[in-house]
């Protein structure tokens, strides 16, 4: 043993904070967070998703329903076209999805809002 102190941790009672309660007791989230203060905002990432996979299934529907036309018949690269659409199609659907979650995200913000100055 050497006589230099111990750097282990020690594995006593931990302390009590100030207010004599225990940093460790169990919380439940109705005693802490009042329901009629929490603000529902949209989750971005999942509208912008849910935009892109519908844009890219709308695009190539689209793509494929235009290469298929008889019109198309001279087309020399078929493939090509239906990326053109599937791409175009997802971005605007991606756009417009985003359009949706920041309108959404305000009208949340007006309804939070509204119902704290109603206290």
């Amino acid at each position: 043993m050497s006589d230099s102190p111990s750097t282990a941790p020690q594995t006593g009672p931990e302390p009590e904070d100030r207010t004599g309660a225990d940093p460790r007791a169990e919380v439940h989230l109705h005693d802490v967070v009042d329901p009629a203060d929490v603000r529902r905002a949209p989750r971005y990432g999942r509208f912008l998703m849910v935009g892109a996979v519908v844009g890219i299934v709308i695009g190539l529907a689209l793509g494929w329903y235009a290469v298929g036309t008889p019109e198309a018949a001279g087309m020399l690269k078929p493939g090509v076209y239906v990326a053109v659409i599937t791409a175009f199609t997802g971005t605007l659907t991606t756009l417009a999805a985003g359009l949706l979650a920041i309108l959404a995200d305000r009208r949340s913000l007006r309804r939070y809002e509204r119902a704290r100055s109603r206290r």
